[in-house]
Formats: structure tokens, sequence, C-alpha cells
């Protein structure tokens, strides 16, 4: 895969690392390296190193790791190229973004073309006569011609309009049906969504991936709001419905608002309240939690006024929580959801809202004590104890304090006694021994002897020409075709360059289809010790592994194998394969 990466290669190696990352934290300088604390997660003491010699960063705790391109990425949650953009800026150098990429189309690229004409199509019915009285009760609804171009909603209409519009593209019906755009019967083809308002669902990178159609003639029958099903580019659980037009907001605010419905976000968003995302469903998956996380921002939860809007704002926020971030809570009062509240009480009153949020262990004190009758002495036993439980994983000791006192004064319990309770679950949790840090590359249930040894091969690769001599005489290629490949770009990078380091090959690296593995690879690796004898006794374990398994494979053949002579030849085959090993 050829690129020409010089105009990057020319912005990184004037922008000096250490003078871009201390203008986001505070570095100090260490020996040859400098140190500050990791902002890529909850931090207490400087675990992040920063080579300006290298031009690489590393935090010795998390792991993150990368170039001067790949931290501001991370820390202003932007594309690459943004932070490219941004690093020229800062060092005065012109980026015109003149990188020629030669590979092949993007992954899913029909599905995503498609998808987007859909949702022109639909754009424009809204603009038709058709579409008037499905534009009047938007208007009703607090909708403007501003509001409705923004969000980009439109209308499904008949149930064959889309389908022939798609069909006059030359676009197989197939596809159509497995991006959930059409369905077909024995006698025909016809639209999914039919007489409905569409609101289009973007991915995290804004791009239309499936629609929320909703009903809007007073004869529809139900249901009233019908979502795209999940497609090979649409998946709830890696949605955040709004987060590509909230991220900048977001960052600005230093706050992210999660309401749970989709119009509840468009209200939110189109009054002023611009770093708001919606939850697709009333759950949080790991990728969500990962995302969210990248922003290291305070989140506020302003889910349904309902029992299923507690139960998820409780289950929500304790996974949030448990990652470290920061958690407030907004219960809102008198109407169901966020966007009925603003049409009736307007966005002051939601700002004001926001501007008391509770936090996130207040709200637990308060959902803990429900259905209990703490006139009883062992079911206030018991809720005490749910709260200090809580408590332990709280890291505001001012909080903590505060709780304590109302404890304390609300129940007539002793701040001693309290405190020491608090002080066993603490220590309870402190003793747990977490588990060190592994390579788990995407695609791989669980890393093992042969993942670390092979991800330090490429590590070691990445930085230095010798290594990479040394894999190609010595071991010539990694048994799994995702190691293989990382390797071969690696190696096709030193063809090209004739030379490598970890900060060039990690910006090439952003612009592979292996990326996310790459940067996997690199921040899996916390020993950073390099030399050539560890590299032999990699490519010795590697040869080990690799006898090992096929001793194994020839035994499951002798096993199967009828024929005394194979049965012998895969013995003796076996005996000298053990002699190796």
């Amino acid at each position: 895969m050829h690129r020409d990466v010089s105009e990057l290669k020319a912005i990184q190696e004037h922008a000096d690392i250490v003078e871009i990352i201390s203008s986001y934290i505070p570095l100090e300088s260490k020996g040859k390296n400098y140190f500050g604390v990791c902002p890529f997660h909850e931090d207490h003491s400087p675990s992040m190193s920063v080579s300006r010699s290298k031009g690489i960063y590393k935090c010795f705790s998390c792991g993150a790791t990368g170039n001067v391109f790949k931290f501001v990425s991370d820390y202003e949650n932007i594309s690459f190229y943004e932070a490219v953009q941004k690093v020229a800026n800062k060092i005065g150098m012109p980026f015109k973004g003149n990188v020629e990429i030669a590979k092949t189309p993007k992954k899913y690229q029909k599905e995503y073309e498609i998808m987007e004409l859909s949702s022109l199509f639909f754009q424009n019915n809204l603009m038709t006569e058709e579409g008037s009285q499905a534009f009047s009760y938007l208007k009703d609804r607090g909708m403007d011609e501003t509001v409705i171009e923004d969000f980009q909603i439109g209308l499904s209409l008949d149930k064959n309009s889309l389908h022939s519009f798609l069909n006059s593209k030359k676009y197989d019906i197939s596809l159509l049906q497995s991006l959930g755009l059409v369905n077909q019967n024995e006698f025909s083809v016809y639209d999914t969504f039919v007489h409905r308002v569409m609101f289009p669902i973007h991915n995290l990178n804004g791009e239309v991936v499936g629609f929320t159609g909703r009903i809007y003639l007073p004869d529809s029958s139900p249901p009233k709001y019908m979502n795209s099903k999940e497609t090979i580019i649409f998946k709830k659980g890696e949605i955040l419905f709004n987060y590509h037009r909230a991220r900048e907001n977001i960052r600005m605010a230093k706050k992210l608002l999660i309401v749970e419905g989709n119009m509840d976000a468009i209200r939110m968003y189109s009054c002023g309240l611009k770093n708001v995302v919606a939850l697709m469903g009333t759950s949080l998956t790991d990728f969500q939690i990962k995302e969210i996380k990248k922003l290291r921002v305070p989140v506020v939860l302003i889910l349904d006024n309902d029992d299923a809007g507690l139960l998820a704002t409780y289950q929500v926020g304790q996974l949030l929580f448990k990652e470290q971030i920061i958690v407030q809570v907004v219960r809102i009062s008198g109407e169901k959801d966020p966007d009925d509240y603003i049409l009736k009480h307007g966005i002051a009153a939601m700002e004001n809202n926001v501007k008391n949020a509770i936090s996130f262990l207040e709200f637990k004190l308060s959902y803990l004590k429900r259905n209990k009758n703490l006139q009883d002495s062992e079911e206030l036993a018991l809720y005490i104890k749910n709260i200090l439980q809580e408590m332990a994983e709280e890291s505001d000791d001012i909080l903590k304090e505060v709780t304590l006192k109302k404890l304390s004064d609300d129940y007539g319990l002793s701040m001693e006694v309290l405190k020491q309770e608090l002080l066993k679950f603490e220590s309870s949790r402190e003793s747990i021994t977490l588990p060190s840090k592994e390579v788990v590359l995407e695609g791989k249930e669980k890393s093992n002897k042969y993942d670390f040894i092979a991800s330090h091969i490429l590590y070691f690769m990445m930085n230095d020409p010798v290594y990479i001599k040394m894999y190609k005489s010595k071991l010539g290629f990694l048994e799994t075709s995702l190691y293989r490949g990382i390797a071969n770009e690696i190696m096709a990078y030193y063809e090209l360059h004739k030379t490598i380091n970890l900060a060039d090959f990690l910006t090439v690296a952003e612009l592979s289809p292996l990326k996310n593995e790459i940067f996997q690879v690199v921040e899996s690796i916390m020993d950073e010790n390099m030399d050539e004898t560890i590299m032999d006794e990699y490519i010795f374990s590697i040869k080990q592994i690799r006898r090992k398994n096929e001793i194994a494979k020839l035994k499951e053949k002798m096993r199967m194998e009828l024929d005394p002579n194979k049965k012998l030849e895969y013995a003796c085959r076996i005996q000298s394969l053990k002699k190796e090993v």
C-alpha cells in the first residue's frame, strides 16, 4: 500500500512534542524524558512519559501511546486530520491535506452511499406538496426550518416510493433488504417505512446508518416509532444519537448531557443545550462507554421520568461510575421526558436543572431508600451498609464526609462507627488484586503467550530496522493473519522509506485499515526494554510454540489414522519435533 505522507512527516518533524503536549498538561523534566499526569485515565501521579528524541508519549499505567497527532486527536476528541491541522496551526506551518493514499475503497462504501441517498430522498419528500401535512406536524411540535435542516428530517411516502427511486439507481434488491429499507414477499417489493416522519441516525463519524420513523397522520396505526433493524453498518450499541454534532460542543461545555430519546436530544440541541446525546435504548454497551470515557468530561443523566427511566439512571450511572467517570443526575418532574418538559416549562428551566444536578452518590442515597421501611432496624442497617459499600468506590473525600455526616444526623449514628465501617469496605476493595494489562486485540476472546510474544516482536519492529531484519531472516512470518498483516504493514513502510521509527510509523498507521489493531499492540507494551538478545528470545519462543502446535496436530492425525505405516511416520516426526523443543 503506497502512501505519500511527506506533508504529515514534515509537520511532525517540526512539531516539538514536548511543547505541544505541555500546552495541554503540565510536564516536568526527569532525565532525558518529561513526565506528566496522564489525561486518558484517572491518574494521580505522573505516569505519562514524553520523549522529545523519539517523538512519542507513553503512559505506563493505562498504556496510552502515540505521536503528537495521536495525543491531540485523543485529548480534544477530534479526527486525525483535525489534529494534524491543529498541530500545523500551533507551529505555523501550512497543511493543505495533500496526502495521497492509494488504497481500496472504504469498507461498506456502497451501503453508506445508499443510506445517504435515502436520507436525501426523504428530505426532498418533506419539501414537496405531499409533505405539507408532515411539515405542519413538525412545526406544531416546535421544530422550525433550521431544526428540520440541521437534523436532516424527512418523510417517507407510499409503499413503493423509496424502492422505485433506489431501483432507478440500479441498486440490488437484496442489498436494500439487508439495509432494512425494503421488504419483499412473493408478490412485490415494498418500502419498510411508509407515511412516517424520518429522522436519520448517524454513526460517530456522522454517516447515515439507519432511521427512526414516527407516525404523524391522526389515523395512523401503531407503533408510534419504528427503527431500522440492525445491519452490517448499523449496530445500536455503537451509536450515540447526535454525537457527531455534539462532540465539539461537549468539549467546549466540558460536560456531556445524556438523554433517552432522539426527540429529547433534538429538542435540547435546538434550544441551545448542544452538548447532548441520546441513548439507543436504556442501557450502555462497552463500546459506548469507551467513547464517552474518551471525552473526559462529567456526564449528566437526564432520563425519562418513569420507573424505567429511574432504573436506567441507576444502571447507566453505575456503569459510568465504575469507569471513574464523574456522573451527575437530573430527575425532571411533572413531565414524562425532557422534550415535553422543555415544551411546557421552557429551556431556562431545563438549564437550571442541569446547573443544579445532584451527584450520582446523592442520587443513589435516594434510590436505595426506595421500598424500604427504614423504621425497621434490620432494613435500616442493610440500607446503611449498601450506602457505605457504594461510597467505598467514591474518590471525592469531601463528598464522603458530607454523606457520612448526613447519615449520622438523619439516623443518629456515630460518625466514628460509620467511618470504621466505610474503612472496612475500602480495605476490602483495595485488597482485590487487579489483573495485569494483557494484549487483547479485537476479534480475540482472550490473550495468551503467543499474543504476548507476537505483539512484542511487532512493537520491536516498529522501533528499529534491526528488528525487521531479524524477523525476516530468523522467523519469516507469524501464524495469525492479523499479526501477519501488521508485520507486512511494517515491512512495507521500511521498504518504502528505508528506515523506521515509532512516531513516523504511527502517522502512517492512522491511514491503515489495521489502525486500531496496530495501536492496540503499541498500547499493550508496558516494558520498553529492547535489545537483540530479547528479540532472539521472542523468536525462539515463537518457534517453540510452532513446534508444539505441530506436535499436537500430528498426534491428532496419528489418533485418527488407521494405516500402521502412516502412524509410524507420524510418531517419528513427533519424536523429531520433541527433540527440537
